[in-house]
């Protein structure tokens, strides 16, 4: 299925990560559903911005029944199953001075982390993998991070959770790829720039692009572009993989 007839679903998708992508989906012509939780506002504006091809629709993930609705809403108004899912909700903070280290990390901070990016993403992709099985065609590209290989701060709650995801990634792949579905995930770094990393001074800025052989920053847009590619006809025998996004930071 190309981009352009596609119905894309991108969970928390009113800022960062989830707002380029929308943009980039929409940019394709494909018909996208922007979720959110508790970015209303931006939410709305994304929204406006894209036309009449795009809505945008609360849901909390971590509830089936809130996404159960919202993908029942979703198809009630663009008239067709969705065909596309981006697992990108999170509920996180990037603070590396103020996260718990291991000595001390409650075991909360990890329920809390897998209920948003495991809990919801397990929600998401059985509440639309019925509607993808019948079009014999489904696309679900999971949000990862390229702290599985690089760990250099201690976000042990968020990074395990990930790591998870991962696992999930592959597991699933193999589970719906008789019915159509590709499952894959696209791992990023720290990006320039998002809410998540707008407080980060530009020297660290310089010295990550410094350590790529790219010289440079992985911007939201790019790591959208990545995205498209395995929603695209183009990744059509891809299934299963993790691609990392970060300029070559880390070589996988």
């Amino acid at each position: 299925m190309e981009i352009r007839d596609q119905i894309v679903l991108i969970t928390g998708g009113a800022r960062g990560v989830g707002a380029a992508t929308a943009r980039a989906f929409a940019g394709q012509g494909a018909r996208v559903v922007i979720n959110w939780r508790a970015s209303g506002p931006q939410a709305e504006a994304l929204a406006v911005e894209l036309g009449e091809r795009a809505v945008a629709i609360q849901a909390d993930v971590t509830d089936r029944a809130a996404v159960e609705a919202m993908v029942a809403q979703a198809e009630a108004h663009f008239g067709g199953a969705i065909s596309t899912v981006v697992n990108n909700a999170l509920d996180y903070s990037f603070n590396g001075d103020a996260r718990a280290q291991m000595a001390d990390i409650p075991w909360k901070d990890m329920e809390r982390q897998f209920s948003t990016v495991i809990h919801g993403a397990l929600n998401v992709i059985q509440a639309t993998a019925a509607g993808m099985s019948g079009q014999r065609f489904g696309r679900v590209v999971n949000i990862g991070t390229n702290l599985f290989q690089n760990p250099v701060v201690p976000y042990h709650d968020y990074t395990a959770a990930k790591a998870a995801l991962l696992s999930l990634t592959r597991t699933a792949a193999g589970d719906l790829g008789p019915a159509g579905i590709t499952v894959n995930m696209v791992s990023g770094g720290l990006l320039r720039t998002t809410d998540a990393s707008a407080a980060t001074p530009d020297a660290v800025f310089d010295l990550i692009a410094g350590m790529t052989p790219l010289r440079s920053v992985t911007t939201p847009q790019e790591f959208a572009d990545a995205v498209l590619f395995f929603a695209s006809p183009w990744s059509r025998a891809v299934t299963g993989q993790n691609l990392v996004v970060d300029g070559g930071l880390v070589r996988d």
